[in-house]
């Protein structure tokens, strides 16, 4: 698949298998076998709304161009289906779209694995999973999220801070259990009515500060009573979990963070307790306009990594 985004370097002179991303992706109406499908979700009106950074609209072909030059060292099939935009400012009509591709995606037997865009996504995206999951499975389907923020604020109008509580109150509409944990909360970023909020709506959750590489048994125990009763699961990463250091471009820079080490550990944690029920993935939050050495979006392409590989 070749253009503007999807091209690197091509080991020629190599024996043996060397291919790079760029070389097996295809457009997904080359579709022959189900894999994994690279949505992107082009829109940072949630941000603008929430009063964050703009730029996050450009954020999945951005992490696309960091992808492509990677090593492709999985055993699956890859295809590129495209960018979804919005229009005219309409969130409401985007998630509409956003969950119609993604019960297709799903329906077709792929992973989507979505690239925002700010986290406003993660409506659609549950949306398209419970439309799809409703006549397959019975039980809860979990939401487990990295971020410093819950993103339960109440606000007359949607925005990248709302999408789960948007999700919580589908949920209460549609006789569903609310089922959602969040790991990296930052305790000088979130109010105490979010915290409250997310009492009352029994989010399980740990702070960044509670999350390193010499203290996780929390981490552990929370990730195995959350997952194990679940029916499917959905991972979020919303960039702005990492420290700014490693992750500057983003909508809303995170002074302390997760560190990459232990997020990988939980990530590789998240994929082995849920096995065939990890349904879908997204990334969140990208700004190539506040990158630095493109950090952020190859950290972002080694997360998508780290999500996809073989265990």
């Amino acid at each position: 698949m070749k253009n503007d985004i999807w091209q690197g370097r091509i080991d020629d002179y190599e024996e043996g298998p060397c291919q790079r991303w760029h070389q097996v992706i295809h457009p997904i109406d080359q579709m022959d076998q189900p894999g994994i499908a690279i949505l992107g979700i082009c829109s940072d009106e949630g941000v603008r709304r929430n009063q964050g950074r703009h730029g996050a609209r450009k954020g999945p072909n951005g992490i696309r161009r960091a992808l492509a030059p990677l090593p492709w060292n999985l055993e699956k099939t890859l295809y590129d289906a495209g960018n979804l935009h919005c229009d005219l400012s309409n969130l409401t009509e985007l998630s509409e779209l956003q969950t119609d591709w993604v019960y297709k995606l799903l329906n077709q037997g792929h992973f989507p694995l979505v690239l925002g865009g700010s986290h406003e996504i993660a409506v659609g995206n549950y949306l398209g999973l419970e439309r799809f999951l409703s006549t397959r499975v019975t039980g809860n389907i979990g939401i487990l999220s990295f971020d410093a923020h819950f993103d339960l604020k109440q606000d007359h109008r949607p925005s990248s801070g709302t999408p789960f509580l948007q999700i919580a109150e589908h949920c209460v509409q549609s006789g569903r259990e609310f089922s959602y944990a969040c790991l990296g909360i930052s305790e000088s970023s979130n109010t105490q009515a979010l915290f409250q909020r997310a009492k009352e709506l029994g989010v399980r959750y740990l702070k960044d500060d509670q999350l390193n590489g010499w203290q996780l048994e929390k981490a552990f125990k929370l990730l195995e009573e959350f997952i194990t009763p679940l029916a499917a699961l959905y991972l979020t990463i919303d960039l702005d979990s990492l420290p700014a250091a490693n992750a500057p471009g983003v909508s809303t820079p995170a002074p302390r963070g997760i560190s990459l080490d232990v997020m990988e550990v939980l990530i590789d944690e998240c994929k082995r307790l849920a096995g065939s029920k990890l349904r879908m993935a997204d990334i969140a939050e990208y700004n190539p306009d506040l990158d630095i050495d493109n950090r952020t979006a190859q950290l972002a392409a080694r997360l998508c990594y780290r999500i996809l590989r073989d265990d």
